[in-house]
């Protein structure tokens, strides 16, 4: 699920992610990760952004396992689903809070 927010936040993005629960995926840049449970990698929240003029792009699925095949990035995930839904609002009402006035 992509959404937009403008990006004149107050702190740190990377702060401001982590009050979300999300972290700096350990392979890819401007990209987070946020456990579901202590038990195990999957499943997960998988957020990335792309800066654009005003505003940062947001990209959010759920990883629901790892990859299948090896080379290949396609995986188990949830794009449009209420339950991602939920979470980007949750994600944008916590962001909100951080943007300039």
């Amino acid at each position: 699920m992509k959404f937009k927010i403008k990006a004149d936040f107050q702190d740190n993005l990377n702060a401001i992610l982590r009050n979300c629960g999300y972290h700096l995926h350990p392979k890819y840049e401007n990209s987070y990760i946020k456990r579901i449970s202590n038990n195990g990698f999957y499943p997960r929240w998988h957020l990335y952004f792309e800066k654009k003029k005003d505003c940062l792009e947001f990209n959010l699925h759920l990883d629901q396992k790892k990859t299948s095949y090896k080379g290949y990035t396609a995986h188990s995930g949830e794009y449009e689903e209420s339950i991602v839904k939920s979470e980007a609002k949750r994600i944008i009402q916590i962001l909100s809070k951080y943007t300039k006035k």
